[in-house]
Protein backbone atom coordinates (compact mmCIF):
# COMPACT_ATOMS: atom_id res chain seq x y z
CA UNK A 1 0.00 0.00 0.00
CA UNK A 2 1.46 3.30 -1.06
CA UNK A 3 1.87 5.99 2.02
CA UNK A 4 -0.74 8.57 1.87
CA UNK A 5 -2.43 11.00 4.26
CA UNK A 6 -6.41 11.37 4.59
CA UNK A 7 -8.18 14.70 5.18
CA UNK A 8 -11.95 15.39 4.88
CA UNK A 9 -13.15 17.68 7.29
CA UNK A 10 -16.64 17.94 5.33
CA UNK A 11 -19.55 17.59 8.01
CA UNK A 12 -21.71 15.55 6.03
CA UNK A 13 -25.71 16.13 6.87
CA UNK A 14 -27.62 13.36 5.31
CA UNK A 15 -31.54 12.24 5.14
CA UNK A 16 -34.93 13.66 5.09
CA UNK A 17 -35.55 17.31 6.01
CA UNK A 18 -32.55 17.86 6.91
CA UNK A 19 -32.32 21.35 4.88
CA UNK A 20 -33.54 23.32 7.81
CA UNK A 21 -30.34 22.21 9.85
CA UNK A 22 -28.94 25.44 7.64
CA UNK A 23 -29.73 27.66 10.19
CA UNK A 24 -27.15 26.36 13.11
CA UNK A 25 -24.61 25.60 10.08
CA UNK A 26 -23.70 28.52 8.69
CA UNK A 27 -22.51 31.01 11.61
CA UNK A 28 -24.94 33.27 12.72
CA UNK A 29 -24.71 37.06 11.16
CA UNK A 30 -23.52 36.08 8.30
CA UNK A 31 -23.97 37.62 5.00
CA UNK A 32 -24.53 35.17 2.55
CA UNK A 33 -24.45 34.60 -1.04
CA UNK A 34 -27.04 31.55 -2.17
CA UNK A 35 -25.80 30.25 -5.22
CA UNK A 36 -27.33 28.08 -7.92
CA UNK A 37 -28.37 27.13 -11.19
CA UNK A 38 -30.94 27.07 -13.85
CA UNK A 39 -34.27 27.70 -11.36
CA UNK A 40 -34.98 24.00 -10.91
CA UNK A 41 -34.64 24.43 -7.05
CA UNK A 42 -37.85 26.35 -7.44
CA UNK A 43 -40.07 23.50 -8.84
CA UNK A 44 -39.47 20.96 -6.54
CA UNK A 45 -39.52 22.94 -2.89
CA UNK A 46 -35.98 23.47 -2.36
CA UNK A 47 -35.33 27.00 -2.98
CA UNK A 48 -38.26 27.72 -0.27
CA UNK A 49 -36.91 25.10 2.24
CA UNK A 50 -33.37 27.08 2.04
CA UNK A 51 -34.98 30.39 1.72
CA UNK A 52 -37.04 29.08 5.17
CA UNK A 53 -33.67 28.28 6.58
CA UNK A 54 -31.69 31.44 5.85
CA UNK A 55 -34.45 33.64 7.54
CA UNK A 56 -32.29 36.21 9.65
CA UNK A 57 -28.98 36.04 7.43
CA UNK A 58 -28.69 38.96 4.74
CA UNK A 59 -28.73 37.18 1.57
CA UNK A 60 -27.56 38.07 -1.79
CA UNK A 61 -28.72 35.49 -4.40
CA UNK A 62 -26.73 34.45 -7.95
CA UNK A 63 -28.18 32.41 -10.58
CA UNK A 64 -27.86 31.10 -13.89
CA UNK A 65 -24.57 28.85 -12.80
CA UNK A 66 -24.17 26.79 -15.96
CA UNK A 67 -23.65 22.53 -16.66
CA UNK A 68 -20.31 22.72 -17.01
CA UNK A 69 -19.64 26.03 -14.77
CA UNK A 70 -17.82 28.99 -17.07
CA UNK A 71 -15.46 30.88 -15.54
CA UNK A 72 -17.05 33.80 -17.32
CA UNK A 73 -20.12 33.20 -15.37
CA UNK A 74 -18.11 32.45 -11.89
CA UNK A 75 -16.14 36.28 -12.47
CA UNK A 76 -19.75 37.57 -12.09
CA UNK A 77 -20.11 35.92 -8.72
CA UNK A 78 -16.90 36.65 -7.47
CA UNK A 79 -17.25 40.49 -7.95
CA UNK A 80 -20.49 40.75 -6.09
CA UNK A 81 -18.53 39.11 -3.18
CA UNK A 82 -16.40 41.55 -3.27
CA UNK A 83 -18.38 44.47 -3.48
CA UNK A 84 -20.80 43.13 -1.00
CA UNK A 85 -18.05 41.74 1.95
CA UNK A 86 -19.98 38.42 1.90
CA UNK A 87 -18.11 36.16 3.78
CA UNK A 88 -20.10 32.64 3.38
CA UNK A 89 -21.57 31.07 0.18
CA UNK A 90 -24.46 28.75 0.29
CA UNK A 91 -23.71 26.18 -2.67
CA UNK A 92 -27.96 25.08 -4.02
CA UNK A 93 -27.33 22.46 -6.57
CA UNK A 94 -25.63 19.54 -8.65
CA UNK A 95 -21.89 18.86 -8.95
CA UNK A 96 -21.65 22.34 -11.75
CA UNK A 97 -22.78 24.91 -9.45
CA UNK A 98 -20.49 23.19 -6.19
CA UNK A 99 -17.52 23.21 -8.29
CA UNK A 100 -18.64 27.00 -9.30
CA UNK A 101 -18.86 28.22 -5.83
CA UNK A 102 -15.52 26.33 -5.20
CA UNK A 103 -14.01 28.33 -7.42
CA UNK A 104 -15.79 31.58 -6.38
CA UNK A 105 -14.22 30.57 -3.02
CA UNK A 106 -10.83 30.82 -4.06
CA UNK A 107 -10.98 33.62 -6.45
CA UNK A 108 -12.23 36.28 -3.95
CA UNK A 109 -9.20 36.77 -2.11
CA UNK A 110 -6.79 35.22 -5.00
CA UNK A 111 -4.22 38.24 -6.11
CA UNK A 112 -3.45 38.00 -9.53
CA UNK A 113 -5.37 36.80 -13.16
CA UNK A 114 -7.53 34.32 -11.48
CA UNK A 115 -7.50 32.34 -14.47
CA UNK A 116 -4.17 31.11 -13.45
CA UNK A 117 -6.16 29.19 -10.68
CA UNK A 118 -7.02 27.07 -13.40
CA UNK A 119 -4.06 27.01 -16.15
CA UNK A 120 -1.69 26.63 -13.61
CA UNK A 121 -4.02 23.91 -11.40
CA UNK A 122 -3.12 25.94 -8.20
CA UNK A 123 -3.46 23.95 -5.39
CA UNK A 124 -5.35 26.33 -2.76
CA UNK A 125 -4.63 26.16 0.65
CA UNK A 126 -5.39 29.21 2.20
CA UNK A 127 -7.51 32.77 1.70
CA UNK A 128 -11.08 31.50 0.43
CA UNK A 129 -14.65 32.44 1.85
CA UNK A 130 -16.19 29.89 3.72
CA UNK A 131 -19.09 27.62 1.86
CA UNK A 132 -21.35 24.95 2.80
CA UNK A 133 -23.50 23.19 -0.24
CA UNK A 134 -26.86 21.94 -0.49
CA UNK A 135 -26.83 18.53 -3.09
CA UNK A 136 -29.84 18.54 -5.44
CA UNK A 137 -28.26 16.06 -7.90
CA UNK A 138 -26.19 13.13 -6.86
CA UNK A 139 -23.63 12.41 -9.16
CA UNK A 140 -19.95 14.22 -8.42
CA UNK A 141 -19.48 13.75 -5.14
CA UNK A 142 -18.33 17.58 -4.99
CA UNK A 143 -20.06 17.60 -2.11
CA UNK A 144 -17.57 15.66 0.11
CA UNK A 145 -13.94 16.54 -1.64
CA UNK A 146 -11.69 19.71 -2.37
CA UNK A 147 -12.13 19.43 -6.32
CA UNK A 148 -13.39 21.31 -8.77
CA UNK A 149 -13.40 21.69 -12.60
CA UNK A 150 -14.56 24.67 -14.28
CA UNK A 151 -14.86 25.88 -17.87
CA UNK A 152 -13.12 29.18 -20.08
CA UNK A 153 -15.86 29.38 -22.24
CA UNK A 154 -13.30 31.53 -24.54
CA UNK A 155 -10.62 29.27 -25.02
CA UNK A 156 -12.90 25.98 -25.15
CA UNK A 157 -10.95 24.77 -22.25
CA UNK A 158 -12.04 22.54 -19.39
CA UNK A 159 -10.07 22.64 -16.39
CA UNK A 160 -9.59 21.23 -12.49
CA UNK A 161 -8.00 22.30 -10.03
CA UNK A 162 -8.32 22.16 -6.16
CA UNK A 163 -6.63 22.22 -2.36
CA UNK A 164 -7.17 21.99 1.56
CA UNK A 165 -9.29 25.15 1.65
CA UNK A 166 -11.96 24.00 -0.95
CA UNK A 167 -13.59 21.41 1.29
CA UNK A 168 -17.21 22.45 2.15
CA UNK A 169 -17.67 23.05 5.67
CA UNK A 170 -21.13 21.21 5.45
CA UNK A 171 -23.49 19.84 3.06
CA UNK A 172 -26.31 18.70 3.17
CA UNK A 173 -27.79 15.63 1.58
CA UNK A 174 -31.44 15.19 1.37
CA UNK A 175 -32.32 12.39 -1.19
CA UNK A 176 -35.49 13.25 -1.73
CA UNK A 177 -34.50 15.45 -3.96
CA UNK A 178 -33.56 12.68 -6.69
CA UNK A 179 -38.06 12.06 -6.84
CA UNK A 180 -37.76 15.67 -8.84
CA UNK A 181 -34.88 14.79 -10.87
CA UNK A 182 -35.54 14.24 -14.63
CA UNK A 183 -34.13 10.53 -15.76
CA UNK A 184 -31.32 11.53 -17.73
CA UNK A 185 -29.77 13.44 -14.71
CA UNK A 186 -30.34 9.95 -12.81
CA UNK A 187 -28.39 8.10 -15.49
CA UNK A 188 -25.86 10.53 -15.71
CA UNK A 189 -25.36 10.52 -12.11
CA UNK A 190 -24.90 6.83 -12.16
CA UNK A 191 -22.28 7.02 -14.51
CA UNK A 192 -20.41 9.69 -12.93
CA UNK A 193 -20.01 7.88 -9.84
CA UNK A 194 -19.23 4.43 -11.77
CA UNK A 195 -16.17 6.06 -13.56
CA UNK A 196 -15.24 7.99 -10.72
CA UNK A 197 -14.98 4.64 -8.87
CA UNK A 198 -12.99 2.70 -12.18
CA UNK A 199 -10.26 5.84 -12.00
CA UNK A 200 -9.26 4.86 -8.99
CA UNK A 201 -10.22 1.31 -9.25
CA UNK A 202 -8.89 0.06 -12.82
CA UNK A 203 -5.08 0.32 -12.89
CA UNK A 204 -2.69 -2.84 -11.41
CA UNK A 205 -3.21 -5.38 -8.90
CA UNK A 206 -1.68 -4.44 -5.51
CA UNK A 207 -1.76 -5.04 -1.95
CA UNK A 208 -4.37 -1.80 -1.22
CA UNK A 209 -7.40 -4.84 -0.38
CA UNK A 210 -9.77 -2.58 1.43
CA UNK A 211 -9.60 -0.41 -0.67
CA UNK A 212 -10.39 -2.74 -3.81
CA UNK A 213 -13.25 -3.90 -1.60
CA UNK A 214 -15.02 -0.62 -1.15
CA UNK A 215 -14.51 0.24 -4.74
CA UNK A 216 -15.76 -3.09 -5.64
CA UNK A 217 -18.89 -2.43 -2.97
CA UNK A 218 -19.75 0.80 -4.34
CA UNK A 219 -19.66 -0.60 -8.59
CA UNK A 220 -21.71 -3.60 -7.36
CA UNK A 221 -24.45 -1.24 -5.63
CA UNK A 222 -24.44 0.95 -8.97
CA UNK A 223 -25.60 -1.60 -11.30
CA UNK A 224 -27.65 -3.25 -8.67
CA UNK A 225 -29.93 -0.22 -8.13
CA UNK A 226 -28.67 2.27 -11.40
CA UNK A 227 -31.53 0.81 -13.96
CA UNK A 228 -34.45 0.82 -10.60
CA UNK A 229 -33.68 4.65 -9.68
CA UNK A 230 -33.69 5.84 -13.22
CA UNK A 231 -36.76 3.98 -13.63
CA UNK A 232 -38.13 5.18 -10.21
CA UNK A 233 -36.48 8.32 -9.21
CA UNK A 234 -39.33 8.69 -6.16
CA UNK A 235 -38.17 5.47 -4.65
CA UNK A 236 -36.58 6.59 -1.17
CA UNK A 237 -34.55 3.60 -0.40
CA UNK A 238 -32.90 3.76 -4.33
CA UNK A 239 -32.22 7.49 -4.54
CA UNK A 240 -30.92 7.08 -0.74
CA UNK A 241 -28.37 4.61 -1.88
CA UNK A 242 -27.07 6.77 -5.00
CA UNK A 243 -26.28 9.69 -3.19
CA UNK A 244 -24.40 7.95 -0.89
CA UNK A 245 -22.86 6.05 -3.50
CA UNK A 246 -21.59 9.19 -5.62
CA UNK A 247 -20.59 10.71 -2.60
CA UNK A 248 -18.82 7.57 -1.68
CA UNK A 249 -16.92 7.24 -5.19
CA UNK A 250 -15.55 10.51 -4.58
CA UNK A 251 -14.88 11.68 -1.08
CA UNK A 252 -11.16 10.44 -1.25
CA UNK A 253 -11.54 7.34 0.66
CA UNK A 254 -11.17 4.82 -2.10
CA UNK A 255 -7.79 6.69 -3.42
CA UNK A 256 -5.81 6.37 -0.74
CA UNK A 257 -2.73 4.24 -0.44
CA UNK A 258 -3.72 2.89 -4.31
CA UNK A 259 -2.46 4.46 -8.07
CA UNK A 260 -5.44 6.11 -9.78
CA UNK A 261 -5.53 6.96 -13.76
CA UNK A 262 -7.82 10.13 -14.78
CA UNK A 263 -6.89 10.13 -18.10
CA UNK A 264 -10.24 9.10 -18.70
CA UNK A 265 -12.05 12.31 -17.40
CA UNK A 266 -9.17 14.51 -18.60
CA UNK A 267 -9.80 13.37 -22.28
CA UNK A 268 -13.82 13.65 -21.80
CA UNK A 269 -13.39 16.79 -20.09
CA UNK A 270 -11.75 18.31 -24.17
CA UNK A 271 -15.14 16.53 -25.78
CA UNK A 272 -17.67 18.49 -23.31
CA UNK A 273 -15.03 21.95 -23.80
CA UNK A 274 -15.86 21.03 -27.24
CA UNK A 275 -18.87 19.76 -28.19
CA UNK A 276 -21.20 20.62 -24.95
CA UNK A 277 -21.86 16.82 -24.34
CA UNK A 278 -22.68 15.80 -20.42
CA UNK A 279 -19.89 15.03 -18.65
CA UNK A 280 -20.90 11.33 -17.59
CA UNK A 281 -21.58 10.60 -21.46
CA UNK A 282 -18.11 11.84 -22.11
CA UNK A 283 -16.91 9.56 -19.82
CA UNK A 284 -19.25 6.35 -21.31
CA UNK A 285 -17.59 7.67 -24.69
CA UNK A 286 -13.80 7.43 -23.90
CA UNK A 287 -13.57 4.55 -20.58
CA UNK A 288 -14.39 1.36 -22.67
CA UNK A 289 -11.64 2.30 -25.39
CA UNK A 290 -9.57 3.52 -23.11
CA UNK A 291 -9.44 0.16 -21.55
CA UNK A 292 -9.58 -1.41 -24.97
CA UNK A 293 -6.22 0.77 -25.72
CA UNK A 294 -4.12 0.20 -22.66
CA UNK A 295 -5.14 -3.46 -22.03
CA UNK A 296 -1.97 -4.79 -21.78
CA UNK A 297 -1.44 -2.76 -18.94
CA UNK A 298 -5.09 -2.73 -17.28
CA UNK A 299 -6.03 -6.31 -18.33
CA UNK A 300 -5.25 -7.82 -14.88
CA UNK A 301 -7.09 -5.61 -13.02
CA UNK A 302 -9.83 -6.01 -15.74
CA UNK A 303 -9.77 -9.91 -15.54
CA UNK A 304 -10.03 -9.09 -11.41
CA UNK A 305 -13.27 -6.20 -11.59
CA UNK A 306 -15.27 -8.54 -14.26
CA UNK A 307 -14.83 -11.51 -11.64
CA UNK A 308 -15.69 -9.76 -8.74
CA UNK A 309 -18.27 -7.31 -9.94
CA UNK A 310 -19.87 -9.05 -13.22
CA UNK A 311 -19.46 -12.77 -12.00
CA UNK A 312 -17.45 -13.24 -14.94
CA UNK A 313 -15.57 -16.73 -14.78
CA UNK A 314 -13.46 -17.19 -17.90
CA UNK A 315 -10.56 -19.52 -19.03
CA UNK A 316 -7.73 -16.73 -19.23
CA UNK A 317 -6.94 -13.53 -17.87
CA UNK A 318 -7.40 -11.74 -21.35
CA UNK A 319 -10.63 -13.54 -22.01
CA UNK A 320 -11.93 -12.30 -18.48
CA UNK A 321 -10.78 -9.07 -19.21
CA UNK A 322 -12.41 -8.58 -22.82
CA UNK A 323 -15.70 -9.78 -21.28
CA UNK A 324 -15.34 -6.92 -18.37
CA UNK A 325 -14.82 -4.63 -21.38
CA UNK A 326 -18.47 -5.60 -22.96
CA UNK A 327 -19.96 -6.28 -19.25
CA UNK A 328 -18.94 -2.53 -18.76
CA UNK A 329 -20.62 -1.00 -22.35
CA UNK A 330 -23.95 -2.63 -21.61
CA UNK A 331 -24.59 -1.51 -18.54
CA UNK A 332 -23.98 2.10 -20.25
CA UNK A 333 -26.17 1.32 -22.67
CA UNK A 334 -28.75 0.04 -20.24
CA UNK A 335 -27.79 3.60 -18.25
CA UNK A 336 -29.20 5.36 -21.63
CA UNK A 337 -25.45 6.58 -22.65
CA UNK A 338 -24.39 6.20 -26.56
CA UNK A 339 -20.85 5.34 -26.41
CA UNK A 340 -19.88 6.48 -29.45
CA UNK A 341 -18.62 10.40 -30.21
CA UNK A 342 -20.83 10.41 -33.74
CA UNK A 343 -24.09 10.03 -31.61
CA UNK A 344 -23.35 13.14 -30.43
CA UNK A 345 -21.56 15.57 -33.19
CA UNK A 346 -21.37 14.98 -36.68
CA UNK A 347 -18.22 17.32 -36.32
CA UNK A 348 -15.79 14.13 -34.84
CA UNK A 349 -12.98 13.37 -37.79
CA UNK A 350 -10.63 15.85 -36.37
CA UNK A 351 -11.28 15.26 -32.62
CA UNK A 352 -8.56 13.36 -31.72
CA UNK A 353 -6.15 16.40 -33.65
CA UNK A 354 -7.33 18.78 -31.64
CA UNK A 355 -7.01 17.34 -28.21
CA UNK A 356 -3.44 15.66 -29.22
CA UNK A 357 -2.12 19.29 -29.69
CA UNK A 358 -3.93 21.09 -26.34
CA UNK A 359 -2.53 18.35 -24.49
CA UNK A 360 1.27 18.32 -25.61
CA UNK A 361 0.91 22.13 -25.24
CA UNK A 362 0.09 22.36 -21.89
CA UNK A 363 2.67 19.76 -21.34
CA UNK A 364 0.85 16.32 -20.85
CA UNK A 365 2.71 13.94 -22.60
CA UNK A 366 2.52 11.31 -19.71
CA UNK A 367 -0.99 10.48 -17.94
CA UNK A 368 -2.28 7.57 -16.49
CA UNK A 369 -1.66 5.38 -13.45
CA UNK A 370 1.76 4.41 -15.09
CA UNK A 371 2.69 7.80 -16.84
CA UNK A 372 2.07 5.86 -19.96
CA UNK A 373 -0.61 7.03 -22.16
CA UNK A 374 1.55 9.18 -24.16
CA UNK A 375 0.26 11.58 -27.10
CA UNK A 376 -0.19 8.86 -29.61
CA UNK A 377 -2.31 6.37 -27.32
CA UNK A 378 -4.65 9.67 -26.50
CA UNK A 379 -5.11 9.80 -30.55
CA UNK A 380 -5.97 5.95 -30.51
CA UNK A 381 -8.46 6.30 -27.74
CA UNK A 382 -10.34 8.73 -29.57
CA UNK A 383 -10.32 7.97 -32.46
CA UNK A 384 -11.27 4.29 -31.10
CA UNK A 385 -13.86 6.35 -29.81
CA UNK A 386 -15.10 7.73 -33.11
Amino acid sequence: MLNFEYYNPVNLVFGRGQIAKISKLIPEGAKVLMAYGGGSIFKNGIYEQVSTALEGHEVTEFKGIEPNPRYETLMKAVEIVREKNIDFILAVGGGSVIDGVKFISAAVKFEGDTKEILHKRLRIEENTVPFGTVLTLPATGSEMNSGSVVTIEETQEKLPFGGPALFPQFSICDPTVVASLPTRQVQNGVIDAFTHVMEQYLTYPHDAILQDRIAEGILQTLVEIGPKVAKDPSNYEMAANLMWSCTMALNGLIQKGVPTDWATHMIGHELTALYEIDHARTLAIVGPNLYRVMFDSKKDKLAQYGQRVWNINADTIEQGALEAIEKTVQFFHTMGMDTKLSNYTPEYEKTADFIVKRFEERGWKALGEKQNITPEKVRDIVELSY
